[in-house]
Order: C-alpha cells, then structure tokens, then sequence
C-alpha cells in the first residue's frame, strides 16, 4: 500500500535449429543436465510445492536482509526497513485476511501443499513474530546507533534538553494539541472505532479525588510528519527527530487537566482492506467500486501491533473491544510502524545514500536535447528496446504519447492505465489530444489495489476532457500495459505500440526494473487494436498474431513452449528455458517447468517474490535452479527466454493463477535480434555465478550467494554501468 511519503513496496504484478554438435547457445549449462530415466514425467510427488504465503515472508526477509548488509549506504538501509515495515502491511490488509475470511466462512479449501487455513495462519503468525523481532533489533541495535553515529538521531522524550523541550511543548501546543480528541470509554462512551493502520495511545488515568481507573484512546495525527524535527537547520548536517507519540504521551496531563496518568501504551490495528466487489453486469462498476471503498475502512481487524512494554490488563481490553484473536497480537519491541524511516532517508545526506543518476536517453531516440520522432525511428530502425530505469522513461515512452498528442497526424490513441503517478504527463498528454480532436480511448483499471480512488479521480478528469473512458471488465482487472497509436501516413494508415512489463508511471519507472517493446509492426499493431476492441466493446477473441493474452492464452502458451524445449532435448538439439519473473505460483506451469528437468532440460528462474516450486528434487527438479536478486532498484520485469526455440518473450503477467485466470495481461515475442541479445545480457548478468543474489535450497530455505565471501558483482550497477556510458 502507498501511504503519501511512504517507499515503494520491494513488493501490492513470456528458432534455433540444430544438431546435437551445434554450438551450445547462452543459458545452457556446459556440462550435460542429469538424467534420471528411471522417474516418469507423470510421477511428481505430493509434497513438491513450497507455501506462497511462508515464501512471501520469505522474500520480505531478504529485504530486511538488505537493511541489515551492512554495505549498503546507512540510509538505504533505513529505506529497506521501512519497505519491509510497508510490505508487512499490505500483507495482512490482503493476504491474511483473505485466510481469515476463508477460515471463518467455513471454506475447506487447502493450499497446494495441503494446509488448511487455520494451519497457515498458525505458521504466518509465528514466522511474522520471529521477522518482526528481528526488523526491530536490526533498527534498535544496528541501525539507529550507527546513524546517531553520524549525527542522525530518533530520540526519546527523555533524552530532550530543557531547550529543546521548551521548543518541542511550544509546538505541541500551537501543531498537535488542537487536532486532538482524547475518546474515554465508559458507560457513556463506547469504545472508539480504530482506523486500520492509525498509530494510538491507549491511556488510562485515575481521579486524584477518588474512583478507579479510566481507559481513554488517543489517535496519533497522520496527516502531520510523523517524526518531529529538534535540531535541523538547513546549514547543519545533523538531524535529530522526535517521535511525536512521545510527544504527546509527555504532554497527555494537558489532554486529562485535573487527572493523574496512570499508564500509556502505543498500538496499531491492521484491518481486512481485501475488496470485494459484486460485480453486475448491470450495475454500473464505478458506483459499485465506490460503495465497497467507502467500507474497507470498517473491514474487521486482522492484526494488533502493541509495544512490548503494555501490561496484561490493557492487552485484555484491546483484545476484548476490538474482539483479535490473541492469535492476530504482534508484540513490537521499540518503536512501532518503523515505515516513518522512509522520512529518515529523506535527510539530506548524500554521502549515505546511494549515489543519485540521471537515466539515460536510449540511443535511437537521440539526444535529451535534440530528441528524435519515436515514429521516424520506429519506422525507418525498427523496433526498440527500452530498459527503466536505465533508459529514460520520460524520453522514451513519455515522449511517444506526448509526440503522439501533439503530432497532427495521428488520428486516435488507445492506452490501458493500471497505475499512474500523482501529477501524470500521460494523462497530460491524453487530455492534450482529446482537446486537439483525436481519438482518445484510456482504459483505467479501477479495481487496482490501493489505487481505486486516485484511478477513480484520473478516470473522471479524462473524461472531463472529452477521452472515452473504459473502466476494466466485469470480473477481470486489466493489467496489461499497452498503448496504440494510429497515424495517418499519406494513403496509409500505420499503427505504432509500447508493450512493456511496468505500469505508465513516470515515478515509479524512476525506480522499478522494466522493459518495453516500441514497434510499428504491422502484425502486433493488429493485435492491439483487434485487443482494445475486446476491452472497449463485445469482442470475443481469444487468439492472436504476434501475442499471447490472459486470461486465455498465457498459462497455455507457457506450458506449449516448455513442453517444446522437451522436445527439442530428445531430438538432439539445444534446450533450454530461463525466465525471469515477481512471482512463481501457478501449479500448472510449475509442473510443466518439473516435466522438463525430468527430462533433463536445463531450467533458470530469477525470482523476485514468492516462488512455490522446490528446485534440486532427485528425480524431479536436479536441473531447475532458482535464485532471486534485490537491490536499489524493484526487479519487476517479466521476461522468458526458451532457448531451443530461440524465443523471447516479454509481458505484463506474473504465473500466479489471478494473472493467468482473472486478468487481462499481454505478453509479447521479441524477435530483433539486437533486441534479443540485450535481453540475454540481462539474463547473462542476473545468472552470473559472482553476481550477488539468493539461492532457492530443496528444502525451501534461502541462501546468500556467493557464500564463500569471494568477490561479488552486483547486477543492477553493472546494468546501470553499462547504459551511462551508452547514453
């Protein structure tokens, strides 16, 4: 989830012929794959599956992994904290709460590997506390001493001189006093409603003139900085901050006048923000999205964060008014909701953060300067590969909207919009056409997660501005990022398109890895037209030229071209598959990828996220390897290399069954050979066996690589490297 000022989750989306002598083609291992013909294809065991929930946790750990290396600039491991912190968050709001629902509905469905929902929940709920210990340790006993060495300090009330605590009361008096409300509860006060993810006191007080103890809740402001600055002057390095709930927990007797303060204690509530929405086919689906938004803040709780220093008696209260399971209690040693670090990492302290880079202009769109037409080059080139954030977003895709909206030529654009930045130069661009009399059609995904209310918002100013608008398909989210662009040339009408892995965001292209094909090929510009046809109007088709689209063709698609490189194998030819990927969940495709490593196919998988298959199994998977790389930037592209067949393919979806099942996604088949080759360098690069990353054991554990602290080389500066000095 995106809160305003809080990180990007690291988190809430794919021929060669010849002989057995021929040259062995990249991505094949030199020595020959093990064979173990004494195991059939057919013959998989049970328990082949890792959980996806236990392997999200996993991947979470790898980013708390990065905050605690320690060679990693200071604060970017602040970063990393934080992003682990928003991780965890979006993982109970959804994940979790889709176990609880299904566990209280009575639903008996069991994961792939046989647990029910209540035994996940168990092993989550474990496996969360050990994490989220040892995410506080990382920052109470690495992490904040190390930059209080460096003059970035988060101090405690107590540790303030007068002067700065004459300061900070001046400013809780004229900022924060005014925006509380203190809520008793007693027999003419219910218990409060708590808002899921707020920051709250619980407090109690007595009457010094006699009766017992009195609970009352305080709401901790969000919409002020989290983290009040003591001493930081533009002029001055250093930056000290102070919690602002120990703010108001030194100043809560101005809150109670006339009332001793018995105890204070910090708690956070997570509630379930999984929509639903009833879809109708005769229902209007932004009235019905709007109505499910306006209660997902009322959604029960699903989690109950508590510092660890609150006594058993207001634990019970919690617990009671709230009604959580004990279950759903995570104890937090230190400070709660450690996503307040991504204002840590905003202290301007160049030297402890990675070192900043201006992305480069791709060669055949000229220089920054001097940029060329995207369709010139396009048309006169070919087709153009573009690599964010390495090459430029803002000279590359941007530009090719923005051309496309201000070239008199171009008669009509149809662009798909699943996430889009706050102050969007695509939407921009859009209404700049609609206005100039073009044909402007923009799908905007309405149920994307977390972003319904800001695509609501573009939604209804596109419209506004004269774009036919399309708000998603009744039981699917579109999250193919495509755009087409029809132009008149003389006598003939050419198509232009970008197919790419990432959202129309120029913000996040700044910081998620992703690729995009840009083509003016004739066979893939029909697909995307006879594609928006589906998406605006009653189109049934299913099959396409150049393209493979879910929810019809990916899952099938994949598993043919696996199956395919078998048979290369048993011919006597090159095989091979390598895929980089989010996520590896689907059973189906998974089971396709053990079918060949039986075979004795040769299989790579680079994993950012949860990958449920279990590589190294004798007689199953010995020759599936899997490693997964982080870093400065989000991995986020999807690209599958199928060597035998010498086929590249790129897209939108991730092999999860909601992408394969109930998403509209696109992926598309690179066939320049200039193209290729640069996404074999990145496969070259991520597979390298000095590159930094972590290996997937057989027995689902995660191991840091290379191990034996020989020289490592890290796979995003190498690309990063390597585009600078082509720009």
């Amino acid at each position: 989830m995106q809160q305003p000022g809080s990180p990007p989750a690291v988190t809430e989306p794919p021929e060669l012929e010849g002989n057995a002598t021929a040259p062995e083609p990249r991505g094949v291992p030199s020595a020959p794959p093990a064979v173990t013909p004494d195991v059939t294809e057919t013959d998989l065991p049970d328990d082949r599956y890792i959980n996806r929930e236990l392997s999200w946790l996993d991947f979470n750990a790898r980013v708390l992994a990065l905050a605690e290396d320690e060679s990693q600039p200071l604060l970017e491991r602040a970063k990393f904290l934080s992003i682990f912190a928003s991780n965890l968050d979006e993982f109970y709001m959804v994940r979790v709460a889709g176990l609880k629902r299904r566990e209280e509905t009575g639903l008996t469905v069991r994961s792939a590997d046989g647990l029910t929902p209540r035994e996940q929940l168990a092993y989550i709920s474990k496996r969360n506390q050990e994490l989220v210990e040892q995410h506080a340790a990382a920052w109470e006993k690495r992490l904040r001493p190390a930059l209080a060495e460096r003059g970035i300090r988060i101090a405690r009330w107590g540790e303030v001189t007068d002067e700065q605590g004459e300061r900070l009361s001046r400013y809780f008096r004229e900022q924060i006093f005014p925006v509380l409300t203190p809520l008793a509860v007693d027999p003419a006060h219910p218990f409060p409603y708590i808002s899921g993810l707020s920051l709250n006191l619980a407090v109690t007080v007595r009457d010094p003139t006699g009766g017992g103890e009195r609970f009352a809740r305080v709401k901790v402001p969000d919409n002020v900085s989290r983290l009040v600055p003591i001493d930081h002057h533009r002029d001055d390095p250093n930056a000290t901050f102070l919690p602002l709930e120990e703010l108001i927990a030194a100043h809560l007797p101005d809150l109670f006048a006339g009332m001793q303060v018995t105890e204070v204690h910090a708690f956070r509530v997570t509630r379930n923000a999984d929509l639903e929405v009833e879809e109708d086919r005769d229902e209007d689906l932004l009235k019905a999205l709007e109505r499910e938004l306006a209660q997902r803040r009322f959604g029960p709780p699903v989690r109950l964060e508590v510092a660890d220093d609150m006594s058993e008696h207001m634990l019970e209260l919690l617990l009671r008014e709230l009604e959580v399971d004990p279950h759903d209690v995570v104890v937090v040693p230190g400070l709660l909701d450690l996503v307040c670090l991504w204002q840590i990492h905003g202290v301007d302290r160049t030297e402890l953060k990675d070192a900043p880079f201006v992305p480069a202009t791709h060669p055949a769109f000229g220089e920054r300067e001097s940029p060329k037409s995207v369709f010139a080059t396009l048309r006169e080139e070919g087709d153009v590969l573009v690599h964010h954030p390495y090459d430029s977003f803002s000279t590359s895709v941007q530009r090719f909207i923005e051309q496309a909206a201000n070239d008199p030529k171009v008669l009509a654009i149809k662009l798909t919009l699943y996430r889009t930045s706050g102050d969007s130069p695509i939407v921009d661009a859009l209404i700049d056409a609609a206005e100039a009399g073009k044909q402007v059609v923009a799908l905007v995904e309405i149920k994307a997660r977390f972003d319904e209310v800001a695509n609501i918002k573009w939604a209804r100013t596109l419209e506004k501005a004269g774009v036919h608008v399309v708000y998603g398909m009744v039981g699917l989210k579109t999250h193919c990022k495509t755009a087409l662009v029809v132009r008149q040339e003389g006598s003939v009408i050419r198509r232009y398109c970008h197919i790419g892995t990432g959202n129309y965001n120029p913000k996040t292209a700044r910081l998620y890895e992703d690729v995009g094909l840009l083509t003016a090929e004739p066979s893939i510009g029909a697909d995307l037209t006879d594609l928006f046809n589906v998406l605006t109007g009653y189109a049934r088709q299913d099959k396409y030229r150049s393209l493979m689209v879910a929810p019809h063709g990916i899952r099938r698609g994949i598993v043919e071209l696996i199956e395919r490189e078998i048979e290369h194998l048993r011919s006597g030819r090159p095989s091979g598959v390598r895929i980089k990927i989010n996520s590896l969940v689907d059973e189906q495709v998974i089971d396709a990828l053990y079918r060949a490593s039986q075979a004795g196919v040769g299989v790579d998988i680079v994993v950012r996220g949860i990958c449920a298959l279990k590589p190294g199994i004798v007689g199953v998977s010995e020759n599936i390897r899997v490693r997964s790389i982080l870093g400065r930037f989000l991995e986020h592209s999807r690209v599958f290399h199928f060597v035998g067949s010498d086929e590249h393919w790129i897209g939108s979806a991730d092999l999860m069954h909601r992408n394969l099942d109930r998403r509209v996604e696109v992926q598309v088949r690179i066939t320049d050979q200039k193209l290729t080759a640069q996404l074999n360098a990145v496969f070259d690069s991520a597979l390298d066996p000095a590159t930094r990353c972590w290996v997937l054991e057989q027995s689902g554990e995660w191991s840091a690589s290379p191990a034996d602290g020989s020289s490592v080389r890290d796979h995003q500066a190498q690309l990063l490297a390597r585009h600078l000095a082509q720009g």
